[in-house]
């Protein structure tokens, strides 16, 4: 199953090759993962509809319970062949219906075919935290394929509309998801549901995943994203609004049921919403002269009506739900394709422009009518079967609000049957006085996979009865009640045939009067519509944003600085507040600890009092050496030299930018203000001290490093525990934070040579570096690589000299940080600073052209190759057979050389090594050279 999952992933990432080698055709081969979901449903039937439901595990993160569990059951099964049938022939009608010069198409397919494999991952998860994740997924994926024609305005607001309200839903539910998993001590569904939790929290964690539910499945309120997501083009809304995405909330509901449906928050929600909507679907839908959209709201409609059935907690409503969800899916999926075909054929989609094109398209008109009558419930289809069995499960119920519940179900039956009526009258009839719309023919899948799925909706409901025991294991959790439902076509004279015979009669008298109804419709006074409070929230939020940013970001550094203090403050305090004994505290271990933090406590003061930048810059250096001191009085070397690195490329930067700024500070904040700012960072820095000694008190477990000393030999090879820890045991923080290394690159040289007049600079350097290139040896300084005049003062001969002979020296002392860090102080961090010190000794020698020529590389490559060795090194660990970024040592006797000791990490080091080198020749390239040319075209002009 996981396999499946990867397969679609594969899938995805080919097509936009696939599609730009073969065109359409391509769909042909991305339709392969929903036929091998299909298959592999079809294989594991015996097993998944046995009670011995197939399952995989996989851990992903153990320290958070979180592991890739994917399992099989009987409703999982149904899920997976509705998405792999469905997937197949909506991806197989796109071969015939996109031109090959569709712009985008590369992109459309890639998503589609991810969309695919994050609905199969997300009916197979067992746990909530991932199905959670592919849930988001297909938020995501739905956003990109309704808004896949980007260039209309009605594409773009559609899509943003759809990912706001079922991203808030969404949210929503990970809170609910959070909580319950707390509540259950687990994420696994299976167990949660097997002994499901109680009390208030549940109560409230499952009403949070059923908004979630309703956002995904269109439920009143939220039901208006639907009909405006029908921008998309129309295999979009066949397989995402039809068929897959909307039945996300179905299953989730489906799912939830047998746990928690006697929940208080559950049937007020369910049955008050799914009723609701039932009606106001199927009203709406009536009033709709665009095909695509009188689907889709009577797709908001059915959506409702399974909600019902599917949250109503019976075995029978259970069988009743699943046998419709299956129908629906046939018949929605079909009417939806055979509208695309209309569409495609015509070029409208408008019932009042449309005549005579079933003598044209026979096929399409037949598989859409059976496909109709299916919607309407009229026999023999899936959809007749299917209404049946609702209608005797809610005769008999034994719940006070069965026969309630039924009448509206009834009522809502009815308003289908008018608008499934409406639908075929304004897409196939002849209007007489109207001339026949303009056709052209339709190449052979956009005809025949409608046909496909109309032949179905009529052949395979005699079939419906005996295929029931597979999802029973399903209804099996709950009791069986004295009137089982079984479904077939004809069982006698029953209650349910006559509501049956009512519901098409007055569903047909709707249609006889149905102009009378349109006049009754466009009298009445239109009651809110749900779009229009959407739009006002999202003013209302626009609007407040713009107030609070007016308000509180006004450009001033000192005051965002001071409400971030602030707030900190407060929310600090209150926590040291409710601290009920102060921990015990030792002062310090000899008392040349205590001088050197009042000597940083002194300078942090000084700083803040400071006028001018210079002086600021350098008190604040001072604490931070002093910090390196604390750290070497305390015996943590490796810490002090990282600190006293860090803290050097830190001054360098503040004097490369303070060239550009003046020498004292722009506000001239008064007496006051400066002891307020001294006030601020007093009190901030005695509640970061309590805090930390407040932690350190209240710890009860074992601290997570207590077996690195060991871990750091056995598992990685060293004996320097710092450096172990970055490259073996927390290689995974490592990785992410030179991933945050490379985008602070990027970001800073992005600011910096922002420009209107960019592409005169751009052309500049490329002429001064085509100089340098073509200029011989001899004309080159002996000591520098800067030609005469390329600097605006003569750089100092002495220094000159000093800088060419230690840099070798310094580059030689990185190198042996790099390799000695695993057992020494060192490690790819320090050695990468100590490189881009050596540097900047080589920039303030001689300018950008020096520094060109000491490193003749542009600072993304070394940065993009970082990140390769590093990433690569957990890959290659994962393909001979370790755990990602997993090391290896061994011990080499060399000669000449001697006794070596080797451990594979080195290769992640040494990307760690180049991404600093890239960050800071990115640094001294965009703050030093690209300001030093600022600097002498202004000097210039």
């Amino acid at each position: 199953m996981l396999a499946l999952v990867g397969l679609h992933v594969l899938a995805a990432v080919c097509a936009p090759l696939l599609v730009r080698l073969w065109g359409p055709r391509a769909f042909w081969l991305l339709s392969l993962p929903s036929v091998a979901t299909a298959g592999l449903a079809l294989a594991r039937t015996t097993a998944a509809t046995s009670g011995t439901a197939p399952r995989e595990d996989v851990t992903w993160v153990p320290s958070l319970g979180l592991s890739v569990t994917l399992r099989m059951d009987a409703l999982a099964w149904l899920m997976c062949l509705v998405v792999g049938v469905v997937g197949t022939l909506v991806l197989v009608y796109c071969a015939g219906y996109f031109e090959p010069d569709e712009p985008g198409l590369d992109r459309f397919a890639a998503h589609l075919t991810a969309f695919a494999g994050a609905m199969t991952g997300l009916v197979l998860s067992d746990n909530l935290l991932v199905l959670y994740l592919f849930w988001e997924l297909t938020t995501v994926l739905s956003y990109l394929l309704v808004g896949h024609s980007s260039h209309l305005e009605d594409s773009r607001n559609a899509a943003t509309q759809a990912l706001v309200v079922t991203t808030a839903g969404g949210l929503a539910m990970l809170v609910g998801i959070v909580m319950l998993g707390q509540a259950a001590g687990t994420y696994s569904l299976e167990s949660i549901l097997a002994q499901p939790p109680s009390g208030t929290t549940v109560a409230v964690a499952v009403a949070l995943l059923l908004v979630g539910a309703i956002t995904k499945s269109a439920l009143v309120p939220f039901h208006f994203w639907l009909p405006g997501a029908m921008a998309a083009p129309t295999p979009v809304s066949a397989y995402l609004h039809a068929a897959a995405m909307v039945k996300a909330g179905i299953y989730l509901v489906a799912r939830l049921a047998p746990g928690f449906s006697d929940a208080a928050t559950w049937h007020p929600v369910v049955l008050v919403l799914g009723c609701t909507t039932m009606l106001v679907g199927g009203y709406r839908a009536l009033r709709q002269v665009d095909l695509k959209l009188l689907l889709a709201y009577g797709t908001v409609s059915q959506l409702g009506f399974l909600v019902v059935l599917v949250g109503t907690g019976s075995a029978e409503a259970a069988v009743a739900g699943l046998a419709m969800l299956v129908a629906h899916a046939v018949f929605k999926a079909g009417l939806f394709l055979s509208v695309g075909a209309i569409d495609h054929a015509t070029g409208t989609r408008d019932i009042r422009e449309l005549s005579g094109l079933r003598h044209r398209m026979p096929v399409v008109f037949a598989a859409s009518v059976a496909c109709a009558l299916s919607m309407a419930g009229i026999p023999p289809t899936l959809g007749f079967v299917g209404k049946e069995a609702v209608y005797e499960t809610y005769w008999h119920g034994a719940q006070a609000w069965s026969r309630p519940v039924l009448v509206v179900l009834v009522v809502g039956s009815m308003l289908t049957l008018a608008y499934s009526a409406r639908f075929l009258i304004g897409a196939w009839s002849d209007v007489p006085g109207r001339e026949d719309t303009a056709y052209h023919s339709l190449h052979r899948p956009v005809v025949w996979v409608p046909a496909v799925l109309g032949l179905t909706s009529v052949l395979a409901s005699p079939f419906l009865g005996a295929a029931q025991h597979l999802v029973e294991p399903y209804a099996e959790s709950w009791p069986p009640s004295a009137h089982p439902i079984h479904l077939a076509l004809w069982h006698g004279f029953t209650p349910a045939l006559w509501l049956s015979v009512l519901t098409v009669a007055f569903g047909l008298a709707l249609v006889a009067v149905r102009s009378r109804v349109e006049s009754v419709q466009r009298r009445l006074p239109h009651p809110p519509a749900a779009v229009s409070a959407y739009r006002w929230v999202m003013r209302a939020l626009d609007r407040g944003s713009i107030e609070v940013t007016g308000v509180a970001q006004r450009g001033s550094l000192p005051l965002s600085l001071g409400l971030i203090l602030v707030v900190f403050i407060g929310l600090t305090a209150v926590g040291l507040l409710g601290v009920g004994s102060a921990p015990e505290t030792r002062w310090w271990d000899t008392p040349a600890q205590a001088g050197v933090a009042l000597v940083a406590s002194l300078a942090a003061v000084m700083a803040v009092r400071s006028r001018r930048r210079l002086r600021g810059v350098f008190l604040v250096g001072v604490t931070g050496y002093a910090l390196a001191v604390l750290f070497l009085l305390h015996g943590a070397p490796d810490l002090a030299l990282t600190q006293v690195l860090v803290e050097t490329v830190s001054i360098v930067v503040f004097v490369l930018v303070l060239r550009r700024l003046s020498g004292k500070f722009n506000d001239n904040p008064s007496r006051a203000n400066r002891s307020l700012r001294v006030a601020l960072g007093v009190v901030s820095g005695v509640l970061v001290s309590g805090a930390a000694l407040v932690a350190a008190g209240a710890r009860t477990a074992p601290p997570g490093s207590a077996g690195w000393p060991v871990g750091a030999t056995s598992f990685g090879g060293g004996e320097n525990v710092v450096n172990v820890a970055l490259v073996d045991i927390r290689a995974w923080d490592t990785m992410g934070e030179i991933a945050v290394v490379l985008v602070a690159a990027t970001g800073v040289a992005s600011l910096v040579y922002l420009s209107h007049d960019r592409v005169v600079a751009t052309r500049k350097r490329l002429d001064e570096a085509r100089r340098l290139r073509n200029r011989t040896r001899e004309e080159r300084p002996s000591w520098l690589a800067v030609p005469a005049g390329e600097r605006t003062e003569e750089p100092s001969l002495i220094f000159a000299v000093i800088t060419r002979l230690i840099f070798p020296a310094i580059m030689v002392w990185s190198l042996y940080l790099l390799f000695a860090g695993h057992n020494n102080p060192g490690g790819g961090f320090a050695a990468g600073l100590v490189a881009g010190l050596a540097l900047t000794v080589r920039y303030l020698a001689g300018g950008r052209v020096e520094l060109r020529a000491a490193l003749p590389l542009m600072p993304g490559a070394l940065l993009g190759t970082g990140l390769f060795l590093s990433a690569g090194f957990g890959l290659v660990s994962m393909l001979v057979g370790g755990d990602v970024l997993q090391s290896w040592d061994a011990d080499v006797e060399l000669p000449l050389v001697g006794h070596l000791h080797l451990v594979s990490s080195v290769f992640f080091d040494l990307g760690v090594y180049l991404v600093v080198i890239g960050l800071m020749l990115d640094i001294l390239r965009s703050l030093g050279a690209a300001l030093d040319r600022q600097i002498s075209e202004r000097s210039d002009a």
